[in-house]
């Protein structure tokens, strides 16, 4: 199994969501505001006057052979608007209980 943390621009929540559902993904969990800088644009989302822009987090476990097309899907969603940005993390679950 693994776990895939998905970051996001809160302008991509109901997109992010449709990629969940259209790929019977149904247990995650939903963080609405996180804040923090994207690696290749560098731009904050801090949520305040000079970085209004926030983004939200999804984390979900799912078995390994579904990761390649839930990557699949989020890369494609991030080429849709690459301004917007999407990113997704990936590593493996050991347990759960």
């Amino acid at each position: 199994m693994k776990s895939v943390m998905i970051v996001f621009n809160q302008a991509n929540t109901e997109r992010v969501e449709y990629l969940l559902e259209s790929l019977s993904i149904k247990g995650f969990t939903f963080f609405e505001e996180v804040q923090g800088s994207g690696t290749h644009t560098g731009v904050p989302h801090r949520g305040t006057h000079a970085w209004p822009e926030l983004n939200s987090c999804i984390i979900t476990v799912v078995e390994d052979d579904q990761v390649e097309q839930l990557l699949d899907y989020v890369k494609k969603l991030d080429m849709r608007n690459e301004e917007v940005g999407v990113r997704a993390f990936t590593w493996n679950i050991e347990m759960t209980v």
